[in-house]
């Protein structure tokens, strides 16, 4: 049986993202979003927060799906980048309920 595969976003709606299983894309999901809670990381933290969090329990390249996911958090309005220098991620409103469901 074919595992289900979700498509991603990408924040630029001209642009498509890839299509991923969905079983890689709810694990790393729920990881970035869990890292984010109530903080602002840059973008190297949180690849390397997420890579240190997952590397042992994921198979494929942590960071490529950990960056198409991203993405594809930003598209859903789940995470935003801040306004600041250096910019920051962070969870949305919307990202907050989204793991406080979990």
């Amino acid at each position: 049986m074919k595992e289900e595969k979700i498509q991603t976003l990408h924040p630029q709606a001209d642009k498509t993202n890839k299509k991923i299983l969905l079983s890689k894309y709810n694990f790393i999901r729920e990881n970035i979003l869990t890292i984010l809670t109530g903080k602002e990381l840059s973008h190297t933290e949180l690849m390397e927060e997420l890579y240190n969090r997952v590397k042992d329990n994921f198979e494929g390249g942590v960071q490529w799906y950990g960056e198409t996911i991203k993405l594809d958090l930003e598209a859903r309005n789940l995470i935003e980048r801040t306004k600041t220098k250096p910019e920051k991620y962070r969870q949305t409103p919307t990202g907050r309920a989204n793991i406080a469901g979990h």
